[in-house]
């Protein structure tokens, strides 16, 4: 049995029914604390969603991690500037009307929600250091041009390995 502090109670049980219908656990709450009962690899799962929707995630970009190859990370942004204020930077990752970070999400396949002075990063494992990279990148003062050249490239050379692995169809060829 797990147990689990979260902040935004009504947030998660309002997503219980999403949860139990996708993962076999019995959850119930105490107080503040969360408990999570089922099988081990259940449990972990679980949590690991509910983190995410207690962090900010919705429910449905949190059961992307019901697939193994996707994780939850996140970035401090004081661990990666020396500012003090911490809105501009915040405002580098963002972008004008959020368009930095969908950006960053489109060319990386990730889902990213800003908390405070957390990043949250829901990416799978092919992707997930390029995105993390490309938010210290942006975080350090980086050009956004030059934040998103990258990641197009790192997307060519993974279409380019993952498309030359010899697994193509050769019985068309005359």
């Amino acid at each position: 049995m797990r147990n689990i502090p979260i902040e935004h109670i009504l947030k998660i049980k309002k997503s219980l029914p999403l949860i139990k219908s996708k993962i076999k656990v019995k959850i119930f709450f105490k107080a503040k604390k969360l408990f999570i009962d089922g099988e081990e690899l259940n449990e972990f799962v679980a949590e690991k969603i509910i983190n995410s929707i207690d962090f900010g995630f919705d429910p449905e970009d949190a059961l992307i991690l019901l697939n193994p190859d996707f994780s939850l990370n996140f970035i401090n942004i004081k661990e990666y500037t020396k500012k003090h204020n911490l809105k501009p930077v915040r405002s580098r990752v963002i972008g004008t009307d959020g368009r930095a970070k969908g950006t960053i999400e489109e060319l990386t396949g990730s889902r990213i929600i800003i908390n405070d002075n957390l990043l949250g990063i829901i990416a799978d494992s092919e992707n997930l250091t390029n995105t993390i990279q490309a938010l210290i990148s942006l975080i350090q003062g980086a050009k956004h041009a030059n934040v998103f050249s990258y990641l197009e490239k790192q997307n060519i050379i993974l279409r380019k390995l993952n498309s030359d692995l010899g697994l193509k169809d050769e019985t068309n060829k005359l």
